[in-house]
């Protein structure tokens, strides 16, 4: 397989359960890099630390953040996701649970984050009502508008970069990482991952976190 794009998640995959970046995996980035195959940022943060992320590591092929809320492609911002949507279920589930959004919350565009102080089950059923998508993270839940995902916003810039999505590689590690590995023509989770994920991976490292990203890039590319 010919890779020509990477596309990676960044909590609970290149970094470790501290949220603190591994940096065997970004060394291995920059080896992707100076391979000229562009490295996409595929994550639920919020946008500005997705973008200081992404410079951090010298990924140029974009970025996608607050799960495929929002892009950045060829330097272009821009926001997906109906944050009404996300809104409206918050609003509900605030009065029928105690919740509370995660902090930086004010930042974020096209949806909504959540401690995880209530089972993700739980929120589902007390939203089933609502067009919302509620995803657990391992580090938030969030309330997102059903109608975008990191897979759809994936392939957007891929799109415009004019990559096919069969020629990229996916890394991920929870719940939220499947519609964009999806998109992927190499599916890997690290061994760290979601049990679901696993399921549907071409390959699962035997590693964890940045030390599994490091393993698929250098079986698969270097």
């Amino acid at each position: 397989m010919n890779i020509k794009a990477v596309a990676l998640d960044i909590d609970g995959t290149i970094t470790d359960p501290t949220r603190k970046l591994c940096l065997s995996a970004a060394e291995a980035i920059r080896k992707v890099e100076k391979q000229d195959i562009p490295v996409i940022i595929v994550t639920g943060n919020i946008l500005c630390f997705t973008m200081a992320t992404s410079v951090l590591l010298g990924a140029s092929g974009g970025l996608v953040a607050e799960n495929g809320g929002v892009v950045i492609s060829r330097d272009e911002v821009k926001v997906l996701g109906d944050y009404e949507k996300s809104k409206l279920a918050f609003d509900y589930l605030k009065s029928k649970e105690d919740v509370e959004k995660v902090g930086f919350s004010d930042l974020r565009v096209s949806e909504i984050a959540l401690r995880r102080t209530v089972p993700v089950n739980q929120v589902k059923n007390t939203l089933k009502d609502f067009d919302i998508e509620v995803y657990d993270t391992q580090f938030a839940l969030h309330l997102t508008d059903p109608q975008v995902n990191k897979g759809s916003s994936l392939e957007l810039i891929t799109g415009e970069l004019g990559i096919k999505t069969r020629d990229i590689m996916a890394v991920g590690d929870s719940e939220n990482d499947i519609d964009f590995l999806k998109a992927a023509g190499l599916k890997v989770a690290v061994a760290n991952g979601d049990n679901e994920l696993k399921k549907m991976a071409d390959y699962i490292t035997t590693k964890k976190y940045g030390d599994g990203v490091k393993e698929a890039i250098e079986r698969f590319i270097l």
